[in-house]
């Protein structure tokens, strides 16, 4: 398993978030009313746990570096924000830099900030590589939940100002302010416990990290569908409902029902096909057995 027990809680720094209660109603709300007409909000949690663990089977010998191609490209299907950018990457020779980066992510005794600023090391620095960071820490979190919080841009990006947190930040003409809050690892950490708190006193008591995962997505996704913009209309266009962001969101929309084409292109734009005997089947039937 990866080294994220070399945490150590003196280490973290824990800012404090001044959230609106009322706004944390309102999306919990549209969650649940949303979720309604897709088999409830159960449904959502299930696929959720299901991702999680389609992951930790895939990179379960990462540490050595055993990763198939195949394999990871099943996962990249999951990640909304790597997706559609990550196909130059896709091919035998610049896998291999992929591979050592997540060796980098679950081998490494370092924090899980220093972990993953290594890993975006190994990519180029611009604008179109801005995934890389979700990319690591989709994997971190997806591997390992209950230790690694949901970290992706859209979370929170200290330097745009931008995410979850802005959305559910008590101020006024919030729009128009800069909050002060880094995006270390305890910044989402914190962020994480006050959304667990608020749903335990709301009367959700079980699978509360994968509710946090689904609160957070309806919160942007209520962002997007109100606010759009040219980078979000990009990667999510053309809603029908508001819980279709959310699933895209988290990565949930990445598979077409029936022929198995997904979300996932190759550099010459051809569609990632999953067969049989795919990751997502095979973690459907351990979670079965189970």
């Amino acid at each position: 398993m990866s080294q994220v027990n070399a945490i150590r809680p003196q280490d973290i720094e824990r800012p404090v978030l001044d959230l609106s209660a009322d706004i944390l109603r309102r999306s919990l709300q549209a969650m649940v009313a949303g979720s309604n007409d897709h088999g409830g909000i159960e449904r959502y949690i299930d696929a959720v746990k299901l991702k999680s663990k389609m992951f930790q089977q895939a990179l379960v010998n990462i540490e050595s570096g055993e990763l198939d191609i195949e394999a990871f490209k099943g996962l990249c299907t999951f990640m909304a924000t790597v997706r559609r950018r990550i196909g130059p990457w896709l091919n035998e020779d610049s896998f291999k830099q992929v591979t050592e980066g997540l060796q980098v992510l679950f081998i490494s005794t370092d924090s899980v900030d220093a972990r993953i600023a290594q890993f975006c090391s190994l990519f180029p620095d611009d604008k179109g590589h801005r995934w890389v960071r979700d990319l690591a820490t989709e994997m971190l979190h997806n591997r390992d939940p209950e230790r690694v919080p949901l970290m992706n841009r859209w979370i929170w990006d200290a330097k745009a100002n931008t995410g979850v947190i802005r959305e559910i930040w008590h101020a006024d003409n919030v729009d128009h302010i800069t909050i002060h809050v880094g995006d270390s690892y305890g910044t989402y950490l914190v962020l994480r416990e006050e959304l667990s708190q608020f749903l335990s006193d709301n009367g959700f008591f079980r699978d509360i990290l994968y509710y946090v995962d689904v609160l957070c997505a309806q919160v942007y996704a209520n962002y997007i569908c109100e606010q759009g913009g040219s980078y979000l209309r990009t990667d999510f266009s053309a809603p029908e409902d508001s819980m279709q962001h959310t699933r895209r969101l988290l990565g949930l929309d990445g598979v077409r029902p029936g022929n198995g084409k997904t979300k996932l292109k190759s550099i010459d734009g051809e569609s990632f096909v999953i067969g049989e005997g795919n990751l997502l089947n095979q973690a459907e039937e351990t979670d079965a057995n189970s």
